[in-house]
């Protein structure tokens, strides 16, 4: 695993089963040194899969062989769409198109297999996403991050503009720092 070679490619409805799956492993593992278990359950409501990045083909797969085996061990993105952050079920989505002389584009959905961490899929992720976000227009790319992503964001050149607590239906907290980058 640790000469492992990542591919990627853009998100196809077919991957949908593999991404939640990803998706899941991620929120359960990954938030674990961060959040408490109710915190992670509150995290949930906002996050998950968002079909119109895939709609969109701004959503990106990363792959490697494992074991002679091709798996899914990342998945996220850039949006054109106005909204920051969440899945499907998410309230308050605007999914309106915004506009690359005026809006920011936006990392979505960013999530590696608890078994991957630390090998330079996110990083891979935002490059591809801001690369993208880049050749579509945009000057600048803003993002809606966990406390556990927030030390990878940061690393990667974006700045805290607003930091929003919510209170989710178990009661829990739910922090979401809004970031933004210049590109």
């Amino acid at each position: 695993m640790a000469n492992s070679v990542f591919t990627h490619r853009l998100a196809q409805t077919s991957d949908t089963p593999a991404i939640i799956s990803l998706m899941q492993a991620s929120i359960a593992e990954n938030m674990k040194d961060f959040l408490s278990a109710e915190e992670i359950k509150a995290a949930q409501e906002t996050m998950g899969l968002d079909t119109t990045l895939i709609e969109d083909q701004t959503y990106i797969i990363i792959e490697t062989i494992h074991e002679g085996e091709t798996i899914v061990v990342g998945c996220g993105g850039w949006g054109k769409r106005r909204t920051l952050y969440g899945g499907n079920h998410t309230k308050g989505r605007d999914d309106s198109f915004a506009d690359p002389a005026m809006d920011a584009a936006r990392i979505r959905a960013m999530y590696t297999h608890p078994d991957w961490t630390r090998r330079g899929i996110g990083a891979l992720l935002l490059d591809l996403g801001e690369e993208a976000a880049r050749e579509a227009g945009f000057k600048k790319i803003e993002l809606g991050s966990t406390l556990p992503g927030e030390p990878l964001y940061r690393a990667r050149g974006y700045v805290e503009f607003d930091r929003e607590v919510q209170t989710a239906a178990n009661g829990s907290i739910n922090t979401i720092i809004s970031m933004r980058k210049a590109l």
